[in-house]
């Protein structure tokens, strides 16, 4: 990316993130509703990938309006990230739904720490909001993104939402063994786990195609000991449902620990489909 695109790239965001938070919800609604939907009619390379990927998970599904609706949920992730850090307590832990909740607070009540891995489904940003107010305080990973400056304002975002951000790379601090304190000493590790981005994960099969996802999350789980726990998201109306899966067994090690995650990403992927905001290439044989 030039140095003057990604200027303007960070100014357009700096400008959401001011004035988007300032109108009304109604409307924003709508101006986002009406940018997916011109998206979507102009077809470009992301939306073709959407519809890849949708594809795969829903074959016999009417792929234009899923795609449709999959655009529109992932306009609306960005809507709520422009306006997530003006939301209060009460909004952020109210627009929140669980299923199987009791998984996650009676592992993380053992005091042996918790990983939680999840899909690029719905918005990750508010649930990892939602657990630090109601007790669970979040340390994640983030990919670092073009401009500098963009990435920062991400970081400051998260941060202002009550995570701990460690940069995947660039940093002078050890991921890896920040991850690993956290977790010893009894913390809430959550790690966005359905794409590899080292070209070094897993093999696994992912809706009957193979694919690639990252160790690191079973990693950490057999080295602390802390539980590993799936969770998949999905939007209802005006709220985020958060649904916790059975813990990972760790028979087999890394690589069967992984292959479980993906057969349970999959199973809240193919539920809600629309929420996958999967603009990218997964699936290792195209």
């Amino acid at each position: 990316m030039d140095g003057l695109r990604q200027r303007v790239v960070d100014l357009a965001f700096a400008l959401a993130w001011t004035l988007v938070r300032r109108l009304p919800e109604r409307t924003v609604t709508w101006l986002f509703q009406r940018a997916a939907d011109q998206v979507v009619r102009r077809n470009g390379r992301g939306v073709r990938r959407l519809r890849g990927n949708l594809a795969v998970v829903r074959p016999d599904a009417d792929l234009d309006a899923l795609t449709h609706a999959g655009m529109r949920s992932y306009l609306r992730y960005w809507q709520e990230a422009f306006r997530l850090p003006e939301w209060t307590d009460e909004e952020i832990v109210g627009r929140v739904r669980t299923v199987n909740e009791k998984l996650l607070r009676d592992a993380y009540a053992a005091g042996r720490g918790v990983i939680c891995a999840l899909p690029h489904l719905a918005n990750y940003d508010h649930a990892g909001a939602w657990a630090g107010r109601t007790g669970m305080p979040v340390s994640t990973v983030a990919e670092r993104l073009q401009p500098e400056s963009l990435f920062d304002r991400f970081i400051a975002y998260r941060k202002k939402l009550g995570m701990e951000v460690l940069p995947l790379t660039g940093s002078d601090r050890d991921v890896t063994r920040v991850l690993l304190e956290r977790l010893r000493a009894g913390g809430f590790v959550c790690l966005v786990a359905d794409r590899d981005l080292s070209e070094r994960g897993v093999p696994v099969t992912f809706f009957g195609r193979p694919s690639r996802m990252p160790a690191g999350p079973a990693a950490l789980s057999l080295r602390t000991g802390a539980p590993l726990i799936p969770a998949t998201l999905h939007y209802d109306g005006p709220h985020l449902v958060i649904t916790f899966h059975d813990a990972i067994d760790t028979d087999g090690g890394a690589a069967a620990m992984t292959q479980r995650c993906a057969d349970a990403f999959a199973q809240g992927i193919a539920a809600h489909p629309e929420d996958w905001h999967m603009l990218q290439r997964i699936f290792v044989d195209e």
